[in-house]
């Protein structure tokens, strides 16, 4: 079986909504192993950015430039900034779906160009604003990646995602087929699924791009309790227009066309009174998509 970070990666990469997972599984990979490339063991979760510069081909400007930002181990770390500043690049260079033109990125201080690509995606779990749900059981759904689960696992992993009780509530429980894309569940639901699935993955590392963005009010507030369970102990990069969301973070990154132009608490943001000082003022007084 292929594992959940080829599927998880790959679909980021493409940008492609979970109809299309199986079209990309086969693609040709943007980036390859290099020759005695290294298998990483499980890391600690230092993320390394340093002085990473990197421009899409046919783009007149660099979406990142010279970029310096470094997460601890289980620090959660906020990108911030408008459509097209560079987080989600931060995010697949963290992937190695690309490789910076300039810089490098490391995990453990280990160059990310060094290592094999197995290995890295290994240590890192993805949450999408839509998450790839297979047509298959919710069991199946959420023990993708780790065939061998034991059903108590695949339960302890639901009950941490907040999602055991709906579950329950399906027709056939952890039987229930969800459907082509989970059309059978909520937003919400696939979410929560998500997490479960990553809580069952368990890798030291997550990135989650832009986890709230699809559900109401209503949905968020209950992903929330899980999502700070899955962060717990992980080192986390937050990818988010819900500032919000993204106030809950240990640091929070500002970029403003490729550069890194604010960072520090959010507290110490605000007090600053700066890019995201006045977003958070707009942000409040507005749903996040009308801030972007």
């Amino acid at each position: 079986m292929r594992d959940l970070s080829h599927l998880a990666t790959t679909v980021y990469s493409a940008s492609a909504g979970a109809e299309r997972i199986i079209e990309f599984l086969d693609a040709e990979p943007p980036v390859r192993d290099r020759a005695g490339a290294l298998e990483l063991d499980r890391v600690r979760g230092e993320v390394e950015f340093e002085g990473v510069t990197f421009r899409y081909p046919g783009t007149a400007s660099p979406s990142l430039r010279d970029a310096s930002i470094t997460l601890q181990p289980g620090e959660t770390v906020a990108l911030v900034g408008a459509g097209g500043a560079g987080k989600s690049t931060l995010a697949k260079l963290l992937l190695r779906l690309l490789d910076p033109d300039a810089g490098t990125v490391r995990l453990d201080g280990h160059d990310l160009r060094a290592v094999t690509l197995a290995s890295l995606r290994e240590q890192v779990g993805i949450l999408l604003q839509e998450p790839a749900v297979l047509d298959a059981s919710v069991r199946d759904s959420i023990a993708y990646g780790r065939p061998d689960a034991t059903e108590e696992e695949v339960v302890a992993a639901a009950r941490a995602a907040d999602a055991h009780e709906f579950v329950c509530a399906l027709p056939d429980g952890y039987d229930t087929r969800v459907g082509q894309r989970g059309r059978l569940l909520s937003g919400g639901q696939r979410q929560r699924l998500a997490i479960a699935r990553a809580h069952l993955r368990d890798t030291p590392v997550l990135v989650l791009d832009e986890p709230s963005t699809a559900l109401d009010a209503d949905a968020v507030e209950r992903i929330l309790r899980p999502l700070g369970r899955l962060m717990q102990g992980r080192t986390t990069l937050v990818i988010s227009h819900d500032l919000l969301l993204a106030g809950r973070a240990d640091r929070i990154v500002v970029l403003e066309d490729g550069v890194i132009v604010e960072q520090g608490s959010h507290a110490a943001l605000l007090a600053a009174g700066g890019r995201y000082a006045r977003r958070y003022a707009r942000h409040v007084e507005a749903p996040p998509e009308a801030v972007a």
